[in-house]
């Protein structure tokens, strides 16, 4: 019934419309419903807009381009060619390719097929054979001669600081005794395994290297079964010769055992640089030497302290010692490519 009565009133004339807005109608019959209109709208005369006014058809083409135009995001294509006109090509860059392991050209095995593993006899004199005479390059001089340009950048930055600190002469004073320390240090390990005095009074009086031998006291006791004392190994095959500062059991296992001294700890066997290279490099001249009648398949590296610390023996399995046997081969024949 309130729809028809709203309907009939908007059918009436205009000027009845009035009767809408009068508020005691609008609060006894529709007290919820409001109606809003503008008469205004009807009754102005509507503006003319001068855009209207223009040639539509001359101007669609323009106006269609202007308002269907939108910003996208460029895509790398266009980013690049973009790039390519103000700046000019981009650079290539070839992305790094992990090196492929390298094998030696000239690889003689680690253990010799035609030498037994164990010697004949336990004489109890160690073996001590002098370095020869001929001119094979030793293991030493090819490590030195084949260092990486990152060891070589480390260790000259090393010798300029400590120019900068003691100066030229105090450095080579320095070095002179560390050549000797270390000397003195492998003559007293030579001492003990011939059941000699540990050092003389002379040498500790030179220099103090009790440090060292307290610092390996605790390794020297698993060593037993010393077969060879600062002596000379030559590899027949492969033309290298060394100075070996050990051969004995470590625990059980007959080991070519280098000794080495440093002010700086020295944790793990990494931390050693090049030096599992040159205990692989003595074992396959071990192997492959006439001298010796018997095989090395493992390693040890002991670096004892100045300041008498605990040293850190590494030991070298036969597997890790293979793994650096190959590396040893590869610098070898690097040495020979430049010589």
């Amino acid at each position: 019934l309130l729809r028809m009565k709203l309907l009939q009133l908007l059918f009436m004339k205009p000027g009845s419309l009035e009767v809408l807005f009068r508020t005691p109608f609008c609060l006894k019959q529709i007290p919820h419903v409001c109606l809003a209109t503008s008469a205004s709208l009807c009754s102005k005369k509507k503006k003319t807009n001068s855009y209207e006014q223009a040639d539509q058809e001359k101007y669609r083409s323009l106006v269609y381009s202007v308002i269907s135009y939108k910003t996208s995001a460029q895509t790398p294509e266009t980013i690049f060619e973009e790039d390519n006109l103000l700046y000019g090509p981009p650079a290539k860059h070839t992305p790094q390719v992990k090196a492929e392991t390298k094998t030696p050209k000239n690889w003689v095995p680690l253990i010799n097929p035609n030498k037994r593993i164990h010697p004949n006899s336990d004489s109890g004199v160690p073996m001590k054979i002098a370095l020869p005479t001929n001119k094979l390059p030793s293991v030493t001089r090819v490590l030195q001669q084949t260092i990486s340009p990152q060891q070589a950048f480390y260790l000259e930055r090393w010798k300029q600081r400590m120019i900068r600190e003691l100066g030229k002469e105090g450095f080579a004073e320095y070095t002179k005794n560390l050549f000797l320390q270390g000397e003195l240090f492998h003559a007293a390990l030579e001492s003990i395994f011939l059941s000699k005095e540990m050092a003389s009074n002379k040498e500790r009086e030179d220099i103090d290297i009790s440090g060292y031998l307290s610092s390996v006291r605790h390794v020297l006791e698993d060593i037993s079964e010393v077969k060879a004392l600062e002596s000379a190994v030559q590899h027949e095959p492969l033309q290298y010769l060394g100075l070996v500062d050990c051969v004995a059991k470590y625990r059980g296992q007959l080991c070519v055992i280098d000794w080495k001294t440093s002010e700086k700890i020295k944790p793990s066997l990494k931390s050693t640089f090049d030096n599992p290279l040159q205990v692989a490099a003595y074992i396959g001249a071990i192997n492959h030497d006439a001298n010796y009648d018997f095989q090395v398949r493992c390693g040890l590296i002991v670096v004892a302290y100045k300041n008498g610390s605990p040293a850190h023996p590494h030991f070298m399995d036969p597997e890790l010692c293979s793994q650096y046997w190959n590396k040893w081969l590869l610098r070898l024949e690097e040495y020979t490519d430049r010589n």
